[in-house]
C-alpha cells in the first residue's frame, strides 16, 4: 500500500462503492435490546432479531464487489447472511489504496459501522473501535486474538488468516526438472535459473509496479525466517543491526537477499517497471510466471485467474532452519466496530461479523486460515506445508508497555516494516537490476536506519 501522502480529495476517486441492499437509512428503527453485546453473546440465528438496520462495511476488498469476480462476492455473502437476518441490511464500499485513505477516513470520522482496522496506535483503539471482549475470552474463540489487542480488550477480528509462502506453477517446475521443492534460497536461486533455461517463463514475478506487492517480502522476517514467535514483536526491537548477514541461511538478511539476487541475475521480468498485477493471475495459470512471492490469500486468485487451477501450488518460503521450515501466519485485514454508531448498529455489526468469521465460509474460499478457534478446515493452499511438516508461527505480542514501540521505530527508521513499507524493497530490485548498490550496502544502510531509531526512542539492546 502506498504511504499517506493523498489529499481528501483522492478518497472520492478512490472509492468503489456498491451499495448491495437497497434499504434506506431512514428505514433504521431501535432494536429493543439494551446495551451492546458482546461477541461471545451473540448465537447466530437467535441473537438481535429483533433488530432492523442498515449497516456500512468499508473494505480493501473491492474485487468482491464486481460481478466479475471468479470467487464469492460479497452480493452472495450476504445474501447468505440475509436469509438469517432479513432486516439487517449491509452496504458495502470498497476503497483502493485502502492503507492511506482508510485512515484518512477513520480520522475524519466519515466511515460507517464496520472497518478493516489500518496501521494505527494501539492505544488509539479504544477511541475508534468496540471491544469484542477480553482477550481469555476471545482466545477461545478466535485464532490471532492478540493482534488488536490492547489493556486485555480485542478491537479486531480477522476476516480471515494468512500463511506466508511462495506461489508456483507446478508445471513450469516439472518442465524445469525441478523435482524437490527448494528448501534453501540457494536451492530457490537454482530453481530459478532452471526455469529461466529450460522454460519460457519468467522464473520471479516481482509486481514492481504495482508497489503494495513489494511489502509482502516484509510478512517473512519473523516465523519464516527465524522460527521464533517472539522475533516480530520483541526480538527485532531489541538486536543491534538485525539486517546484517547470520551467514546461515536465515534472518532478514536471507529473505531480501532472494531477491536482490534474482533481479541481479535477470532472473524476473525483462522490464520489472511495467508489471501488471491484474494481467500476472492469468500470467501464472497459464505457465508464463514461474513463482512469486505472495501470502496465502493470493492462491485462489491465482487458481481462478484461468484454466489450469490444479497448476497453481503454495510451498513455504525457502528457509530451513535446523533442518525444519517454518511458515509465518496471521491475521489478515481485522473487522472493527466503530465506537461512535448508534447502539443498534454496534449490535447488528457484531452480529454479521461472527456471522461472517463462522459461518460465511470466507476463509475457506479465500485460500486463508480459519479464524474461529475450534475450525480447523484448512484449504488445499497448504498441501505442500503439510507435505513437508512445515511448521505455522503465529507471532506473540509485545511485552508490557511496548505495544505502541515497533510503530514508533518504524517511523523513526523509515523502514516501515509491514506497515507500507513497499519503496525499500522496490529500491532493491532497482539497485540489483541496474548494478547501481551492492546488497550488502543496502542492508548496512537500513542497519544504520534501525538503530539511530532504537537510540532515539531509548530501545535497551539485549541481542
Amino acid at each position: 500500500m502506498k504511504k499517506l501522502f493523498k489529499v481528501l480529495s483522492a478518497i472520492a476517486a478512490a472509492a468503489v462503492i456498491l451499495s448491495i441492499t437497497a434499504c434506506s437509512k431512514k428505514e433504521q428503527t431501535k432494536s429493543s435490546s439494551t446495551g451492546v453485546i458482546s461477541y461471545s453473546q451473540v448465537e447466530l440465528g437467535k441473537t438481535g432479531t429483533e433488530i432492523s438496520a442498515t449497516i456500512k462495511l468499508l473494505t480493501h476488498r473491492t474485487d468482491m464487489l464486481q460481478s466479475s469476480y471468479t470467487g464469492v462476492t460479497f452480493a452472495k455473502y450476504l445474501e447468505e447472511f440475509n436469509k438469517l437476518y432479513p432486516n439487517i441490511k449491509v452496504e458495502i464500499e470498497g476503497i483502493t489504496d485502502y492503507a492511506s485513505i482508510a485512515l484518512l477516513r477513520l480520522q475524519g470520522g466519515d466511515w460507517g459501522d464496520i472497518m478493516m482496522i489500518p496501521a494505527i496506535d494501539k492505544k488509539e483503539l479504544k477511541n475508534y473501535f468496540v471491544s469484542f471482549g477480553d482477550l481469555k475470552t476471545m482466545e477461545k474463540q478466535i485464532k490471532f486474538a492478540t493482534n488488536w489487542e490492547y489493556e486485555n480488550q480485542v478491537y479486531g477480528i480477522p476476516s480471515t488468516g494468512n500463511a506466508q509462502g511462495v506461489l508456483y506453477n507446478k508445471k513450469v517446475f516439472k518442465q524445469a526438472g525441478i523435482t524437490k521443492l527448494p528448501k534453501t534460497t540457494d536451492e530457490f536461486i537454482q530453481a530459478l535459473k532452471l526455469i529461466k533455461e529450460k522454460t519460457n517463463a519468467i522464473p520471479l514475478y516481482t509486481n514492481y509496479a504495482a508497489g503494495w506487492t513489494m511489502g509482502a517480502w516484509d510478512a517473512y522476517l519473523g516465523g519464516s525466517a527465524t522460527g521464533d514467535a517472539d522475533y516480530m514483536n520483541n526480538v527485532l526491537l531489541h538486536t543491534k543491526n538485525p539486517f546484517k548477514n547470520y551467514n546461515d541461511g536465515t534472518h532478514a538478511y536471507a529473505v531480501y537477499k532472494v531477491l536482490y539476487d534474482a533481479a541481479a541475475n535477470k532472473l524476473i521480468e525483462d522490464d520489472y517497471t511495467t508489471t501488471d498485477w491484474e494481467g500476472c493471475k492469468g500470467m501464472i495459470n497459464r505457465g508464463e510466471i514461474g513463482t512469486m512471492v505472495l501470502g496465502s490469500w493470493a492462491f485462489t486468485q491465482m487458481q481462478g485467474a484461468g484454466p489450469n487451477p490444479d497448476d497453481i501450488g503454495y510451498m513455504s518460503f525457502p528457509i530451513t532452519i535446523n533442518g525444519k521450515q517454518y511458515a509465518s501466519a496471521g491475521p489478515d485485514y481485522c473487522f472493527g466496530i466503530n465506537a461512535k454508531a448508534s447502539e443498534t448498529n454496534k449490535n447488528a455489526a457484531m452480529i454479521f461479523v461472527k456471522w461472517f468469521t463462522e459461518k460465511s465460509g470466507f476463509a475457506y474460499n479465500e485460500g486463508g486460515i480459519p479464524i474461529s478457534a475450534e475450525d480447523n478446515n484448512y484449504p488445499a493452499a497448504y498441501a505442500a506445508f503439510s507435505e513437508n511438516n512445515v511448521a505455522f508461527v503465529s507471532d506473540n505480542p509485545a511485552a508490557a508497555g511496548e505495544s505502541d514501540l515497533f510503530n514508533a521505530l518504524n517511523s523513526e527508521s523509515e523502514l516501515n516494516i509491514n506497515a507500507g513499507g513497499n519503496l525499500k524493497v522496490q529500491q532493491i530490485i532497482e539497485h540489483a537490476a541496474n548494478g547501481t548498490k551492492s546488497f550488502d550496502a543496502i542492508m548496512e544502510e537500513w542497519n544504520a536506519a534501525w538503530s539511530k531509531a532504537q537510540t532515539s526512542e531509548g530501545v535497551e539492546i539485549k541481542y
